[in-house]
């Protein structure tokens, strides 16, 4: 049985909710109801007092109002109740929608009754500052923070807007399996395991699934975890971290460009729309936001080495992929995502299709995000043709029985088609102004950390 918490609470709540059969809404929805009296289940996230006068902090999922609770007009008992509230005790509270211009969601709630239903002690997040290994430890509690809670909004809103854009512009759904029996690019950055008398491995991307796909639904899409065993532990890396990755028969590499920038323009204008108070909160400068709608500029790779050069990289050789401080360099010089175009065929995977007047160079491009977040979306145009896309796994030393199947895709109607995949939390790093993707997805799973 959990502390502070009995039958006869229980008892207690339902007659305090049976006689206060009022409208129960969430702090959401409270704008529908100005005026009028409201019950709202949630959380004290904190709380101020002045003489007779109460200020609580209420949060119930939805977002955040304050409870003023005035001594005169409730009376002795329930502001008693209300100064003895303590962080994060769960309670009902009955009162009257107010608008407030002085608040930020502009409104709050005039307090009449409140009953606890469980009482917090020595919650261990208090407002004083923390360190971040402590915030971490305790990511479970941590979410329940005003600031952990509008990144999370904003994530939710980008995945809204994501299963917006894809339906309303054709795309099926397509789950591929997380359990793989070979690694997509030929890396040896994988998560082993033993799947019963076979090796396998937890995938790093479902793209060649998605192909596929593509091939029996023309236009799809996967939205899934993925996993890199990669020993990182810059700010912009995960071990498990969740990917949009869209897959396009008969679609060329300017048209797969296309569909990048529009989508990208597309979630950006969705959260400025519908998240504005979480942007706020955050304190982010959504003018740096208002301007990204496509067409994006491009470069290439050719001349971002020689961009790169003028600005003092004599490190960063043709040939070289590029690190985070060239790809900072680089998008610095714009205020939109700049597409970074046909890199050298040695630095990327064996399925992508090279240049027709260029061998040395693939049809890809990697999106960079400005204000130094880094490469967001990596896409190309796929081989089609059997025997280029055999001789290029032969060349990998890649098993061409584990890629049969792929290679059969190019045996039964073959067609030329392109895809890309934009990696979540890196995105919603960047558009909420969040410095390190730890804090963009729910429980991260980090080179030292799995826990919780």
């Amino acid at each position: 049985m959990s502390q502070g918490y009995n039958k006869h609470n229980n008892v207690s709540l339902c007659r305090f909710l049976e006689g206060n059969k009022l409208v129960k809404t969430m702090i959401k929805d409270v704008s529908k109801y100005a005026g009028e009296e409201v019950t709202i289940g949630g959380w004290l996230a904190n709380k101020r007092s002045s003489g007779k006068i109460a200020f609580l902090q209420l949060r119930d999922g939805s977002g955040f109002i304050q409870g003023v609770v005035v001594k005169e007009d409730v009376g002795e008992e329930v502001f008693a109740k209300a100064k003895g509230l303590t962080q994060e005790s769960s309670l009902y509270v009955i009162g009257t929608v107010q608008k407030d211009e002085r608040s930020p969601f502009g409104y709050e709630l005039v307090v009449k009754d409140l009953e606890v239903i469980q009482e917090s002690k020595d919650y261990p997040i208090t407002p004083k500052a923390h360190g971040t290994e402590f915030l971490m430890d305790n990511r479970h509690l941590w979410l329940r923070s005003k600031r952990q809670h509008a990144v999370m909004q904003i994530r939710n809103e980008i995945i809204r807007a994501t299963y917006e854009f894809f339906n309303e512009n054709g795309f099926s759904k397509v789950d591929p399996p997380i359990l793989t029996g070979s690694a997509p690019e030929g890396t040896s950055e994988l998560f082993a395991t033993k799947y019963f008398d076979e090796d396998a491995y937890l995938s790093q991307s479902g793209q060649l699934y998605m192909e596929a796909a593509a091939m029996a639904l023309g236009k799809v899409f996967s939205f899934g975890p993925t996993f890199r065993a990669e020993k990182s532990k810059t700010r912009r890396h995960l071990i498990e971290f969740w990917m949009i990755e869209p897959e396009m028969a008969f679609y060329d590499f300017e048209d797969n460009l296309e569909v990048q920038e529009q989508y990208v323009s597309h979630i950006v204008q969705s959260v400025l729309k519908n998240c504005t108070l979480q942007l706020n909160t955050l304190g982010r400068d959504v003018s740096k936001l208002e301007n990204i709608k496509a067409p994006f500029p491009r470069i290439t790779y050719d001349d971002a080495i020689k961009f790169l050069h003028e600005k003092g990289f004599d490190d960063i050789q043709w040939g070289d992929d590029f690190g985070a401080p060239h790809e900072t360099a680089i998008a610095e010089s714009y205020d939109k995502p700049v597409f970074i175009t046909h890199y050298p065929t040695g630095i990327k995977p064996f399925y992508m299709q090279p240049d027709p007047n260029r061998s040395d160079v693939v049809l890809c491009a990697d999106l960079i995000a400005p204000e130094g977040y880094g490469e967001i979306i990596g896409g190309s145009q796929r081989i089609h043709d059997y025997d280029f896309l055999k001789q290029r796994i032969e060349e990998h030393q890649l098993d061409l029985d584990a890629y049969k199947w792929y290679l059969e895709l190019r045996q039964y109607g073959s067609v030329p088609h392109s895809g890309f995949g934009l990696g979540l939390e890196r995105t919603v790093a960047w558009i909420s102004g969040v410095e390190h993707v730890r804090e963009t997805i729910p429980f991260p799973r980090l080179l030292n950390r799995l826990y919780p």
